[in-house]
């Protein structure tokens, strides 16, 4: 008696862990664009919240950009002047004296402003928005394959705030620090950059860098539902190795350091990807053989 309730058991538990039938789980054109607009609408209100929020603090965020061109402005001013050489030397200028950022027009000042809050807001709210664009895509999967958009919204979020803060505190003193020598030393040209220039600039690659962050959880979420496999990935390292430069100079400021400072970046990223994918497909296999 005992014997067969276990059966049963054993049968219902089974017949849970079924696979649902492509039929059952189908959703029409329209119910898909229905999905898609109130995913928009919720991740557009969480990114006018963020945006809110940091056009609060917008002069604190604008002096975390200038950042990189400070420290910049710093290194040129201590090599064209190195520490007691000249004593009679004025002293160190303040980061207000270093930062020449000019407008050159009346609204340049204002517009990158908000555009700095609405990159800011993005990256604040991008845990939100994240949420939301991951859920549009789980409404169109398997529910056995929806357990692993859970896994990959909050890395989404945190790849994308980790590519931004990367390109901010990494990259950015960098790539403008060798635009700037290489106009002082090469063409003998100062580089009076304008407040909307350096900040489009820096918004655009910030932007850039976090979506760029997002490969792993890309490659991880291909594998797992099937898509592609560890070995094709593999296979493809070339061609992923060639297309991360050819991308890194299409979406990146016409200078080498932009673009292979990206490409790199990217193409570890990918490496990441597979990493991730082969130790979530051991570890599969591992409990399917636990278990059996």
């Amino acid at each position: 008696m005992d014997d067969a309730k276990a059966k049963q058991k054993e049968k219902k538990r089974k017949k849970k862990k079924r696979i649902p039938d492509p039929a059952d789980s189908t959703m029409s054109l329209g119910d898909h664009l229905e999905e898609l607009r109130a995913r928009l609408i919720l991740a557009i209100i969480g990114l006018l919240v963020g945006t809110g929020i940091c056009l609060i603090f917008g002069a604190r965020i604008i002096r975390f950009i200038q950042r990189p061109y400070i420290k910049v402005l710093r290194s040129m001013a201590a090599d064209e002047n190195p520490q007691g050489s000249d004593p009679n030397a004025p002293s160190a200028p303040s980061d207000k004296d270093l930062v020449q950022l000019q407008t050159l027009s009346p609204a340049d000042g204002f517009v990158s402003y908000v555009k700095i809050a609405l990159i800011s807001g993005l990256l604040l709210s991008s845990p939100w928005v994240f949420y939301q664009i991951w859920m549009f895509v789980a409404a169109g999967l398997y529910e056995h394959e929806r357990r692993y958009v859970y896994i990959a919204t909050p890395f989404s979020a945190a790849l994308f705030v980790a590519g931004a803060l990367f390109f901010v505190l990494v990259v950015a003193p960098i790539t403008i620090g060798f635009l700037v020598k290489f106009n002082a030393s090469v063409i003998n040209a100062r580089s009076n950059f304008t407040f909307a220039n350096y900040m489009s600039f820096i918004a655009m690659l910030m932007l850039v860098f976090g979506i760029a962050f997002q490969t792993p959880i890309a490659i991880y979420f291909l594998n797992r539902t099937g898509l592609v496999s560890i070995a094709a990935l593999r296979k493809s390292r070339k061609f992923v190795f060639l297309g991360v430069f050819i991308v890194g100079a299409m979406v990146t400021p016409p200078d080498f350091i932009s673009q292979v400072t990206l490409a790199i970046p990217l193409y570890l990223l990918f490496e990441l990807g597979i990493v991730l994918s082969y130790l979530a497909g051991r570890r599969a296999k591992l409990q399917k053989a636990g278990a059996s």
